[in-house]
């Protein structure tokens, strides 16, 4: 897909801005505590240093550095790494995001609490670095990458040919199946607790407790839902639609990769780690309360017997 220059720069740049804003306006909550708040100011930071050079390149066509001539090819070159090492970041930002969010979680409330407090105070950083590295080393060492700069000379280019990445597409496509999945069951439990006491088991389901306003599996899932849809629904709608336009093509790889998509993406895998492993009992007891997202609040009350 050939893009000019200029529209890159300006996406670049909107995209920067952007991200610093976010990330501004989440230093009061201490996200650096966690590996997305990490991970975010690391990706904000490269942005913006991609964007200065891009741009110097582009006004400087044909200058040099340390006796190399750099031209508008290199635009295009650096446009098109970029795209290739965002595209590799997405799955495993997902992945150790998840496992960030369940340390945290199970680890409140526990005799392990201070131990787990201070891995997390350490570990986001050097695993931010390590993981910029292994991308870097996967765009240019284990992927078949290979950059596309076309024949014109220098002075008359003017577009770049950018590869299209579907990686956030595929991960925006597995949370939307995930929600529909959980508002689905939510609506199964609703019918089937219509008509009777919703503290008296039936036949067929697991023993609770019943005493103190213990959460069931349905509370959590429907609290936890319900919070994530009151910040995000309209993020939601959004990528609903980005994916049926764009799915079958793909985003540009340099925008596919950013600080309002992390943030989002911090919110899913808290609730899903709330739902999913989070012991009702300390729930209740508000033990599990999990302060490290920004847009969000995440300390779910006792059940209220619906």
């Amino acid at each position: 897909m050939h893009i000019s220059i200029p529209s890159i720069l300006i996406a670049l740049g909107g995209k920067c801005l952007l991200n610093w804003v976010l990330v501004v306006s989440q230093k009061k909550r201490n996200v650096c505590r966690s590996f997305m708040g990490v991970f975010g100011l690391s990706l904000a930071l490269v942005d913006t240093v991609l964007t200065l050079t891009l741009t110097a390149l582009h006004v400087q066509a044909d200058g040099g550095l340390l006796g190399v001539r750099l031209t508008r090819h290199h635009v295009c070159l650096l446009a098109q790494i970029a795209g290739q090492i965002y595209g590799a970041l997405q799955w495993p930002v997902v992945v150790l995001g998840f496992l960030d969010c369940y340390v945290a979680v199970s680890g409140q409330g526990t005799s392990t609490t201070t131990t787990t407090s201070s891995i997390q105070k350490v570990a986001p950083v050097p695993v931010t670095a390590l993981l910029w590295c292994s991308a870097i080393i996967y765009v240019f060492v284990l992927s078949d990458f290979y950059p596309v700069l076309g024949e014109e000379p220098p002075y008359q280019l003017h577009q770049c040919w950018v590869f299209l990445s579907s990686q956030a597409l595929y991960v925006g496509m597995v949370i939307v199946l995930a929600v529909a999945c959980a508002l689905v069951y939510l609506h199964k439990e609703r019918r089937r607790t219509v008509g009777r006491n919703p503290w008296q088991p039936s036949p067929g389901d697991p023993p609770r407790e019943i005493d103190n306003g213990a959460l069931s599996r349905r509370d959590i899932v429907q609290q936890a839902l319900t919070t994530l849809l009151h910040t995000w629904a309209w993020f939601l709608v959004l990528l609903a639609a980005l994916l049926l336009l764009l799915l079958p093509v793909g985003i540009p790889g340099y925008l596919s990769l950013n600080v309002p998509w992390l943030c989002f993406l911090n919110s899913v895998l808290t609730a899903v780690v709330l739902s999913a492993s989070c012991p009702a009992s300390r729930l209740a007891r508000g033990l599990a309360a999990f302060p490290l997202d920004s847009f969000c609040d995440w300390r779910l009350g006792c059940a209220t017997g619906t």
